[in-house]
This record gives structure tokens, sequence and C-alpha cells, in this order.
């Protein structure tokens, strides 16, 4: 799998062809952590969304997931009252869509709690998605790459440039 290593200058870029995209006045926003917390928080600041959610979500590890077919049920760690949610307009933020089991397991959540879901990834990889033909509502690029972002590099216990990506080990 090719890897792409992006600059702050990059996701200025892309969070730039993100903003013309929005077609919808946001009552709050869901940002998926960690991947989505950098750009929600860019995003929020541009589209002035005060009311700003997280939702953490957790799915078995690799070795159960190739046993279960990615079918696996997601374990949500974290997500907000239904209440913070119901009859809002809401902008799901993540990182980026890849297989796209994170994004559409938090956005059937916000479904359910009666609020009206619109999700937002600065890359989607539609040769990765388990979706068919369901995509993200606003996308800054397509990607067939595994994506590293700035806040990811050296930083913490797994350096991103100095591991593989999952699935390369």
């Amino acid at each position: 799998m090719r890897r792409e290593l992006l600059t702050w200058g990059d996701v200025d870029q892309l969070i730039d062809h993100l903003i013309p995209q929005f077609d919808a006045e946001f009552e709050a926003m869901v940002v998926v952590t960690r991947g989505g917390l950098v750009p929600g928080g860019l995003l929020a600041e541009a589209l002035d969304i005060t009311h700003i959610l997280t939702a953490s979500v957790k799915f078995p590890a690799e070795l159960e997931m190739q046993k279960a077919k990615l079918s696996a049920w997601p374990q949500f760690l974290q997500f907000p009252e239904d209440a913070l949610l119901r009859g809002r307009t809401t902008l799901v933020v993540d990182d980026v869509w890849g297989s796209g089991r994170t994004m559409t397991a938090v956005r059937a959540r916000v479904l359910a709690a009666g609020g009206n879901p619109l999700t937002c990834v600065l890359h989607f990889n539609p040769y990765r998605n388990l979706f068919g033909s369901l995509r993200p509502d606003y996308y800054a690029a397509i990607t067939d790459a595994y994506i590293v972002y700035p806040w990811e590099i050296d930083r913490g216990p797994h350096p991103a440039l100095l591991t593989d990506p999952p699935g390369m080990g």
C-alpha cells in the first residue's frame, strides 16, 4: 500500500476545499476520536459551530475481525446523550473513510438519537469502502493511499513513520 505523508499546508488546503461544499447549517458536530479531533476543530472554527461533541468507537482487533468477516459490531466507548443530538443537523467528522465502518456506525447512532447526520472526512478511499454506493456526504480528496497526517508524526509510543500501517506488517 502506498503511503502519503501530509504537511500542515496540505491539511489547510483540504479544509479550504471542504468549506465551500457545505450546503447546510450545522447545529452540532460529532467528532470521531482520535482522527477527527484536528479536522473537527478546524472546521468548527471555520463554520462557527459551538455545539461540539465526541464519539469514540472501537472495533475488535484485526485477528478477531478476520474471523468475523468484517461484520463485527462496534463498541461505543463514548457517545453523546440522545438529547444532545435530537432534532439537530449534525456534522460528523473524521479524518478518513477507509472501510466506512466507523462513520456508518456513528451516523446510525446519530440517526437513532433523532439527529440529522451529515458525514465529513478529509480523505475518502472508495477502494476499501465496504458499503457499496454509500460514501461521505463531504470529502476533500479521494485516495488509495495510507495517509499519514502531520499530527501523527513522531509523537507518542508509535511514531507513524517508523511503523507499518495496519495490515502491512
